[in-house]
């Protein structure tokens, strides 16, 4: 990915130069005199169950907690 760093006191950057570029796959850093600020990237697509199996969940998950927990004592 390409990396184009803007000084924002030097040159105000145009929003719409740098969402072009972005959507193009530019990655923009912009920076207050050589101090980053801000960093514009084009968003990725989720995919729904891309991960699946990933989190397990016990049989008891939904099943009420010890009244031992709830004093304390657990």
């Amino acid at each position: 990915m390409l990396t184009k760093t803007i000084d924002i006191k030097k040159k105000p950057p145009d929003l719409k130069v740098l969402l072009s570029l972005v959507a193009d796959g530019t990655e923009i850093v912009l920076t207050d005199n050589d101090t980053p600020i801000a960093r514009l990237v084009q968003i990725g697509k989720r995919v729904a169950g891309l991960h699946s199996g990933a989190i397990l969940m016990s049989e008891d998950f939904d099943e009420p907690l010890p009244d031992e927990f709830w004093a304390g004592n657990a």
